[in-house]
């Protein structure tokens, strides 16, 4: 079974819920997994877990408040973690057009800059189409550690 670390950033609870809902059926089945809702770098600097970013999209395709500070110390610091797999899902809304889910491809550069290696596709989830994302994310999260 997987030890999998959860990055959530989240504004109304969505992504939050969708982490958590994660969490609940995947760790029935054995799985561990931690949900960072207010990650420091320190909690994927100090082990090898496959991480899987879990956030939504704020204002113009930004990174929500509570996963900033992680993200900015990823970028200004750049740990290196080279091979280490993630996983990204994010949420947004497509009437927000070119900025759509982009807080998801920030934080996807930014692994990217560590030497970390994706796994899969990034499931981007969208608000006009869906209410519940948890439901989108469980099918998704399955194939991602089928191929971890």
């Amino acid at each position: 079974m997987a030890s999998i670390r959860i990055l959530v950033g989240s504004v109304y609870g969505g992504a939050l819920l969708t982490a958590r809902a994660l969490k609940k059926n995947l760790g029935q089945e054995g799985h561990q997994i931690i949900v960072l809702e207010n990650p420091e770098l320190e909690d994927v600097t100090g082990n090898d877990d496959p991480i899987l970013v879990c956030t939504s999209t704020t204002g113009q395709g930004e990174v929500p408040p509570n996963l900033l500070p992680f993200y900015v110390r990823l970028r200004d610091e750049l740990p290196q973690q080279p091979g280490r797999p993630f996983g990204v899902i994010v949420l947004g809304d497509s009437s927000y057009g070119d900025t759509f889910c982009g807080a998801g491809e920030l934080m996807e550069e930014a692994f990217y800059e560590t030497s970390a290696q994706k796994v899969g596709d990034t499931l981007r989830i969208d608000a006009l189409e869906t209410t519940d994302p948890e439901i989108e994310a469980e099918p998704w999260v399955r194939q991602w550690l089928d191929q971890l």
